[in-house]
């Protein structure tokens, strides 16, 4: 059945399909080119023109800002407004600063589309007669990188492409700048700044013409600083991405091209030129989609008739398959799923047939096979539980053996004098166990019973083992096991210090590598050979029951870490013989 079913649907792909599809290739290839080169002859010549206005537009509103320097009037008030500055005679100086606030309103008025025009002179900023201070803030103008640049420019023309303006405040609209230095007729002594804001409707008006759905432009300094944008004040204003600088890298490097690269999010093709005058490079982009829309349709047409077979061929292999292929299928994926861990799918059929019995069978073998994972799952957890309440109960016998001995001893070496104290130590160490009833304590509480174990074995020893901490900072907020660090603190001294002659050396330390704690406990003991370390890791490895083992200290508060941190967390030992033992416990943390 499944034979027959897939002669039909070659022979229907191979007589029809295939040749309809090799077509629409051909038929698109061909128009495409057509399209492409079509759009690319015509493309310079506008780039071109587009340049060229661009140019004069810009070479207009330098020769108005020229007249700065012709202007009789305005050369003497600027030279006498600084004089009566410095000599504070503020009456005089009115009839100057009217002269300047007129050669500004005629500035505004003389050039198309100017915005606004001001001129620095000195720390005075100097506005049309229309004004609005309110509008303004110019206090800080002396130290803005714009004023700067231009005062580096030493009286040539220093163009600012799109940007806010620099002291209106709350002004939504950019704008475009051209700033000069105005020096007195015949010398190089500087005056004052002209500044000119330029609306972007200028730039609008030059590319209206050629703009439109497809085509868009791009303006550009000769740093990649955006001067203008088709998309600027659309809904989706044009945002560059890191695919969008890469194309505009090889724009930059050249003075003219076109080439083919991703651009606003699309495959386009972009062709660019270079301002002679202003350096800016005037970029023409277009989604090459839409270049290859008119291929695109002949194409669709062929594909369509082709597609059309493919669905019939399609209809006549689901009829002939749709009682037998479709429900194997959809049994063999069910299947997968459950050997992916998936138990929640529908085997249930209604079928009489063979297929009926299938799966009736295979959905009795998944509900016994979540049965019996449920069930084995339940006594893997149950065997834990049992297994870290044996050796959590180990521990508390093990300690208070020790410290009764400790009692004993110093009862009997010292006659009795400090068996109160050491007694009323011991009934502190056991209230904080008792009362405490958490699996789970900060460092600083674990830090508290641990010093009143290390104080207890002092009374016993003397001055021969003394004890020090060096915490990390904010490290005694860590969350470590309760009854944790008593353990490997009495191998230390029981193991290694009470064998010194000496005076004995432990200390406690912290430091916190990759989100994690590292407790580390050192002493200055015995210390253990070679033999004796590789047998302790072994055993700490070792993932059996140690229950019955002589010295479980270190063992039980290995695996009570693993049991409630992970496989990943535990303890690590370090010793050489005769120099000292170091343990490391290292747990998770997060500050």
């Amino acid at each position: 059945m499944r034979h027959v079913n897939r002669q039909i649907f070659i022979l229907m792909i191979c007589t029809i399909t295939i040749p309809l599809t090799i077509m629409s290739g051909i038929v698109y290839f061909f128009s495409l080119q057509t399209v492409k080169n079509e759009y690319q002859d015509s493309a310079n010549l506008i780039l071109n023109n587009l340049s060229f206005n661009i140019d004069q537009y810009l070479q207009s509103i330098e020769k108005g800002t020229l007249t700065a320097q012709l202007d009789g009037q305005l050369q003497s008030s600027l030279v006498n407004w600084a004089d009566n500055r410095a000599n504070h005679i503020e009456d005089i100086g009115i009839q100057y600063r009217s002269v300047i606030e007129h050669f500004v309103s005629t500035i505004e008025m003389t050039i198309k589309n100017v915005d606004s025009v001001q001129i620095y002179a000195g720390d005075r900023v100097f506005y049309s007669v229309n004004f609005n201070q309110a509008d303004y803030d110019d206090s800080n103008f002396l130290q803005e990188n714009w004023y700067k640049q231009t005062l580096a420019s030493r009286g040539k023309i220093v163009i600012f492409g799109t940007h806010k303006p620099f002291h209106r405040l709350n002004s939504k609209e950019p704008v475009m700048s051209i700033a000069r230095v105005i020096n007195k007729t015949g010398s190089k002594q500087h005056l004052a700044i002209i500044l000119v804001d330029i609306r972007l409707d200028s730039l609008r008006e030059i590319l209206n013409l050629s703009e439109n759905s497809n085509r868009k432009f791009l303006i550009v300094d000769d740093k990649g600083s955006v001067i203008y944008s088709s998309e600027e004040n659309q809904e989706n204003p044009l945002v560059l991405s890191n695919s969008d600088y890469a194309s505009l890298e090889r724009v930059l490097a050249n003075d003219t091209g076109s080439f083919y690269a991703p651009f606003a999010g699309k495959q386009s093709y972009l062709d660019f030129i270079t301002s002679p005058y202003s350096g800016w490079k005037v970029i023409q982009y277009i989604d090459e989609q839409e270049m290859a829309k008119d291929a695109n349709m002949f194409r669709l047409i062929i594909l369509g008739f082709a597609f059309c077979s493919l669905v019939t061929a399609l209809l006549f292999m689901y009829i002939l398959s749709a009682r037998v292929t479709k429900p194997i299928i959809l049994l063999s994926r069910q299947v997968r799923s459950v050997g992916l861990g998936k138990f929640d799918v529908n085997l249930r059929s209604d079928r009489q047939d063979e297929f009926g019995v299938l799966y009736r069978g295979i959905r009795k073998m998944v509900e016994d096979l979540q049965s019996h994972i449920e069930r084995s799952s339940n006594m893997i957890a149950q065997q834990k539980i049992a297994q870290y309440g044996a050796l959590k109960s180990q521990i508390n016998p093990h300690f208070l053996a020790n410290a009764l001995e400790s009692v004993q001893m110093k009862a009997v070496l010292s006659g009795q004098r400090d068996i109160a104290e050491m007694v009323g130590l011991l009934g502190k160490l056991f209230r904080i166990h008792i009362q405490t009833g958490k699996d789970i304590v900060s460092l600083s509480d674990e830090l508290v019973h641990t010093r009143l174990y290390i104080k207890v074995q002092q009374m016993r020893f003397g001055d021969k083992i003394q004890y020090s901490e060096n915490l990390a900072p904010n490290s005694d907020t860590a969350n470590v096991l309760h009854f944790s660090l008593q353990p490997i603190i009495e191998n230390a001294i029981v193991h290694g210090l009470e064998r010194r002659v000496s005076t004995g050396l432990l200390e406690i330390s912290t430091t916190v590598q990759d989100n994690c704690l590292l407790i580390k406990i050192k002493d200055n003991g015995a210390g253990m050979d070679e033999t004796q370390i590789t047998g302790l890791r072994e055993r700490l490895m070792d993932t059996s029951d140690t229950l019955g083992e002589a010295h479980i200290g270190i063992k039980n508060v290995h695996d009570r870490i693993r049991f409630y941190f992970g496989d990943q967390y535990g303890i690590e030992v370090e010793s050489s013989l005769g120099a000292g033992t170091t343990v490391t416990i290292r747990i998770p943390y997060n500050e």
